[in-house]
């Protein structure tokens, strides 16, 4: 068992944090908001502290997953940050979205302290970091991943080094340009079916066991025909993200039409008050627009 450091515990690094200390590792959390991660050490049995470099001190393994490129330049770096409190050789495993820009910058900082850094952006939303099944996408080197593999199974269903430094949150890019199109899709399927007088239950049944099936279509499909959207991943954080695809894809050349559109129709859904629903809101914006 190992000595670790998990800095954010926010919907997904709770739970995370949870399976580590229930794993049986000696885990110290921090949150910027600190009776947050006062309540975790209660709920778990592990403990606290006030900054990340408090928390990181003499952990084998430090792992982060917080807002953005900024949230997470502040829990690394700095007097505070994390990198002054890691012993030599201990591995940083970074689970939040950002830029690859910010992940190489961090990479090379890290090399500096002497330690390792890993990108490891996560899909499967709250339900998979609650149930430890999280996919994980990983960048860095092939001997740090290695070492820190044992722990990031722990909570996930697969965990794979796609490359070197930033591979990881490129993937996390191609996953999320991906779910855009799907989930737009979805809505227009479930918005043509109403306006056709369809049961949009019955036509779910049928096509979700052909060619447009999907993990969306499966986990979603009823809560968005039941108008509930205060759950799973916010718009905020997709429009976020999608930020970092489109400006990534101008920098590389890459032609993304259709992730440029949803990402206005995810702006549409925050001018609806929806900032915080679930990214199948879409489908609302649809039923509303007429």
């Amino acid at each position: 068992m190992a000595k670790l450091a998990f800095l954010g515990l926010g919907v997904m690094g709770a739970p995370m944090a949870g399976h580590l200390q229930k794993a049986g590792h000696d885990v110290t959390v921090y949150n910027r908001t600190t009776s947050k991660a006062e309540d975790w050490a209660g709920s778990y049995g592990g403990s606290f502290a006030k900054t990340p470099r408090e928390a990181a001190k003499g952990a084998e393994y430090v792992m982060a997953c917080v807002g953005n490129d900024d949230d997470l330049r502040s829990v690394c770096a700095g007097d505070d940050g994390a990198f002054k409190g890691m012993q030599s050789g201990a591995v940083f495993v970074d689970h939040t979205t950002v830029s690859a820009a910010v992940t190489r910058e961090l990479y090379a900082l890290a090399n500096d302290h002497q330690i390792s850094f890993i990108d490891a952006p996560i899909s499967g939303g709250q339900a998979g970091a609650e149930n430890a099944a999280l996919s994980i996408m990983c960048g860095g080197d092939e001997g740090a991943y290695d070492r820190a593999l044992p722990v990031m199974e722990i909570y996930s269903k697969i965990c794979r080094r796609i490359g070197e430094s930033g591979a990881g949150q490129m993937t996390k890019m191609c996953n999320q340009i991906a779910i855009a199109g799907l989930v737009q899709g979805l809505s227009e399927a479930l918005h043509f079916a109403d306006k056709a007088g369809l049961d949009g239950r019955a036509v779910v049944e049928v096509i979700s066991q052909g060619a447009a099936g999907s993990w969306q279509m499966s986990n979603r499909y009823e809560t968005m025909l039941d108008d509930h959207f205060d759950h799973g991943f916010a718009t905020d954080w997709m429009r976020k993200d999608l930020g970092i695809c489109l400006k990534t894809a101008d920098e590389t050349g890459a032609s993304l039409p259709v992730t440029a559109l949803v990402d206005q129709f995810y702006k549409d859904v925050q001018k609806m008050g929806g900032g915080r629903w679930d990214t199948s809101s879409l489908f609302k914006r649809l039923k509303e627009s007429g």
